[in-house]
C-alpha cells in the first residue's frame, strides 16, 4: 500500500502530533514499510493454523493457596493519626 505525504499529514493531525515537512517524508516511506509489512502478513494462509492463547501451550505451575503472613493491622495502624473499625482514615482531597 502506498501512502502519500497528504495521508501522512492528515494522520498526524488525527492523532495531534506536530510533523514538519521533511518528518513527514521519511514517515511516508516507514509506515509504507510498516504497511507492506503488514500486506505480507495477511497473505498467509492461516486456515489450518489453529488458534492460540499463548505460544508456549504450557500450563502454569501453582503454588497451594496458604496464609503465609501473620495478621499485623493493629500493629501498623497503632501508628496511624486515625483509624476507626479497623480502616485508615484520611483527610478528604475531593470536594
Amino acid at each position: 500500500m502506498s501512502l502519500e505525504r497528504a495521508d501522512v499529514q492528515k494522520i498526524a493531525h488525527l492523532a495531534r502530533l506536530a510533523v514538519s515537512d521533511t518528518e513527514a517524508e521519511a514517515l511516508v516511506k516507514d509506515l509504507g514499510n510498516i504497511l507492506d509489512l503488514v500486506a505480507q502478513m495477511d497473505a498467509v494462509d492461516t486456515e489450518t493454523v489453529s488458534p492460540m492463547a499463548h505460544p508456549t501451550d504450557m500450563a502454569q505451575r501453582l503454588r497451594p493457596d496458604e496464609v503465609t503472613e501473620t495478621d499485623q493491622r493493629e500493629a501498623f495502624q497503632a501508628h496511624a493519626p486515625a483509624v476507626e473499625n479497623g480502616l485508615f482514615l484520611v483527610p478528604k482531597v475531593i470536594e
